[in-house]
């Protein structure tokens, strides 16, 4: 395949992305360099560091792209005119979310970017608004005035997508979880937080 074919004609930046996706889930954290990405996209070694300063901003850029996936995850639910429904939902796209590209997942929360790497300021507002997104989901009104008195909506938040997360960790490293428990521990998650919500099986 011609280079110009394989990034559409000239679309370069994009095409460093989505192979280092690729490369990504094939090989992992450690196994993604610059120079694997650049004979993987058929350009000189130079060609991306034009794009992406160091692994560190290219491993960022890739976490961006997942924040942005799930996201767009919590945009295709409507709680307020079907709560139990679209939780429900949500649920089960989140776990399948980290199990289908579960080296993403990793990126995204992991050590590598937000304890021993350098998150840019990019994937910082991105993830801070991811989580915020899933906040005005979740727990902004309507579905706020079912909360029990005093509850704080941020600390529901940050406890409840704990809880996905602890899911997704267990799925993802087979010690509690494998594939087969997945939909049926997905819905004992959502069954809590209906009871933290208040919410009427009913209000399908």
């Amino acid at each position: 395949m011609s280079q110009t074919a394989r990034y559409h004609h000239g679309d370069l930046h994009a095409t460093l992305l989505r192979e280092a996706a690729v490369l990504l889930r094939e090989q992992g954290i450690e196994g993604l360099s610059l120079r694997r990405l650049a004979e993987r996209a058929g350009v000189s070694r130079t060609a991306p560091y034009h794009h992406f300063e160091d692994k560190n901003a290219l491993l960022c850029a890739l976490a961006e792209q997942g924040f942005r996936k799930l996201e767009a995850l919590m945009e295709e639910e409507d709680l307020e005119t079907e709560p139990v429904g679209g939780l429900r939902r949500f649920v089960h796209a989140y776990l399948r979310f980290a199990s289908e590209d579960p080296e993403q997942y990793e990126l995204m929360f992991g050590r590598t970017l937000w304890k021993t790497g350098r998150p840019t300021e990019s994937l910082t507002r991105v993830a801070h608004g991811c989580f915020r997104r899933y906040i005005d989901l979740m727990y902004r009104p309507p579905l706020a005035t079912r909360l029990p008195p005093g509850m704080d909506p941020l600390r529901l938040a940050q406890a409840s997508w704990a809880t996905l997360h602890g899911l997704s960790r267990l799925l993802l490293d087979g010690i509690y979880l494998n594939q087969d428990d997945m939909e049926a521990v997905s819905d004992q998650a959502v069954d809590l937080m209906i009871a933290g919500l208040r919410l009427d099986e009913d209000a399908t």
